[in-house]
């Protein structure tokens, strides 16, 4: 069996997916909530580094699931027909076509409530959103 890699020549749809497998991968999709949360998370954050999408999607330092040795990263490989994986396609598009409100308060970090990372100590948290906490 010969198995053939699809190309998508758009870099729009690219970006998108990626995006969409991040916020999977941090949330695994438990509510709607939480995925726009993390959805304009990255707007708010994107906007104030004057950062693309593009920039940030490899950044260990902003999602953890990035990291091979996180318990989460695995969960970016999830199937692309995932009902949960779908919402968050859903989701990133309003994103990035302008449709999605602030849902975490200009918030532009964020971390799950079981880590503690250095950069959260000397920072309050201003929203706790169904197992995520987002700071400005």
């Amino acid at each position: 069996m010969h198995l053939q890699l699809i190309h998508n020549p758009d870099e729009r749809q690219i970006i998108i997916y990626k995006l969409a497998r991040i916020i999977y991968a941090e949330t695994y999709a438990k509510t709607l909530r939480v995925v726009e949360a993390l959805a304009s998370m990255i707007q708010n954050y994107v906007n104030a580094n004057a950062c693309t999408y593009e920039n940030i999607v490899n950044d260990l330092n902003l999602f953890e699931c990035l990291d091979e040795n996180s318990e989460h990263h695995s969960a970016l490989s999830v199937d692309a027909s995932s009902r949960g994986f779908e919402m968050c396609v859903r989701v990133v598009r309003r994103m990035i076509n302008g449709g999605l409100p602030d849902m975490c308060f200009g918030a532009t970090r964020f971390h799950r409530t079981e880590l503690f990372p250095t950069w959260s100590i000397a920072r309050g948290y201003i929203a706790d959103i169904d197992g995520l906490l987002f700071y400005l």
